[in-house]
This record gives structure tokens, sequence and C-alpha cells, in this order.
């Protein structure tokens, strides 16, 4: 097994990192993931997790969409953890070029990182879908029901990837396009099982490093350099730049 150690050197020796994150990354900040054996998809619903989150039902069920999602994909007091704070410290020394993240909580941004690449969106913005008036996080709150435009009266949809819907290309793009000019790939907190993210590992240079850090095997552990079957945080922890 590897260890943060190993890893730090790692980042130490390299120029242009790329770290991509998953669920786990947030679990140490209190946000639940979704394929572990207590993770969201694994828990009983009226429907199945992976329905609720889907375009078709929020068009259908909107009232239940939006049940479901604040009190289960919600986490407005979270706060970054030690993975968190470390990259965005990594950033700011020059170390690392981006965070591709499918995490939807802002908490990257929150601990200081700017090249923040949001594969699947953000709980943070939201928008009327008939004017694209813009509205924040607290309104979906503070709110009951279907929230409503105050300006033409439409329904308000999160600026989330749902199911059904396709990744912004921009974004696709640019995670793509930092991929493929890095020399250090970092993976943490994901099984790499959501596709098409999970495919842009396929753009890494043969000439760069591949780290995972995960909990549990990945569908990259056999190519990479470095597999660290340890907690994020406790990892990230451990790194020095």
């Amino acid at each position: 097994m590897g260890t943060a150690a190993e890893l730090n050197r790692l980042i130490n020796e390299s120029s242009r990192a790329v770290f991509f994150g998953g669920a786990g990354v947030s679990v140490p900040s209190g946000i639940p993931d979704f394929r572990s054996s207590s993770g969201l998809y694994n828990r009983q619903f009226r429907y199945p997790a992976e329905t609720m989150l889907s375009h078709s039902f929020f068009e259908r069920h909107t009232e239940e969409f939006y049940d479901f999602y604040r009190s289960c994909m919600l986490y407005p007091d979270a706060k970054p953890n030690a993975a968190h704070i470390k990259l965005a410290e990594m950033e700011r020394k020059g170390k690392l070029d981006a965070v591709v993240t499918q995490n939807i909580d802002g908490l990257h941004q929150a601990a200081g990182s700017c090249n923040v690449i949001e594969l699947h969106g953000s709980v943070l913005r939201n928008h009327c879908v008939d004017c694209g008036k813009p509205y924040p996080l607290s309104y979906i709150t503070s709110c009951s029901g279907v929230p409503k435009c105050e300006s033409c009266g439409g329904i308000i949809k999160p600026d989330v990837v749902l199911y059904e819907e396709p990744l912004d290309g921009d974004c696709i793009s640019d995670a793509i396009y930092r991929i493929s000019n890095c020399d250090l790939l970092i993976i943490g907190g994901t099984s790499l099982s959501v596709y098409p993210a999970a495919s842009f590992i396929n753009y890494l240079p043969r000439s760069a490093k591949l780290a995972i850090v995960n909990l549990s095997p990945t569908t990259a552990d056999s190519s990479a350099d470095l597999v660290i079957t340890e907690g994020i945080d406790s990892v990230f922890s451990q790194i020095t730049v």
C-alpha cells in the first residue's frame, strides 16, 4: 500500500499537477457519498435516488424533487476539510494547475481554490428556467415547495447536471486540456464509475504519473504509479509543499 510520503514526493517532483476528485473528497466534511454501503444510493426512498435526480423527474415531479433535494443534497453548513485546504495551498504555491471535481458543494472554492472545473455544476448556483434570473442557494433553502422566480414566476432549477442531461461542453474541454497537459494526475475520493467524467483520465500523457487516493479499489489502480487506500483528509494533512 502506498503512503502519504510517496505522494508528497510525487507532488514536489511535479510542476503541473491536476487533481481529479469525487464524492469521497467531501465525506470528511459531513457530506455523504453515493455508492458506499452507507451512501445515498443505498438508502431507501419512495423512488430510487438516481430516479429522483433525473431531468425527467425534475420536470414531472418537481415538488418531490425539491423535497429530496433539500433533505439529501444540500449541506450549507459544511466546511472544507484538510484535502480541500491542502489543494488550495498547492494551487497558491504553483504546484497544482487545476481541480477537476464531480462534486457540487463548492467546498474547493470555499477553501480558496480558484481553478476549479465543476463537471456536474454547483448547488450554489440556481436559475429560473424561463427568464434565466440567477438565485443563490439561500433562496432555495429559505422557501418550501417548488421555488419560483420573483420576476416571472418560472420554476427555479439548480445549476447541477441531472441524470439524462449532458455535461457542459466548456467544462469537458477544459478538464481534458488540463489532464492532457499535466505531469501528475491525483485521483481522490472516486471509484471512477461515473461516465463520461471517469473516461477523462484516458487523456493522461504516458509520461505523466498517476496517483490514486481512495478507500475502495478503482478501475485505474492497475495502471497507477501509486495507490493509497486511506482517508483522503488524513493523506492530504501530511502533504508539505
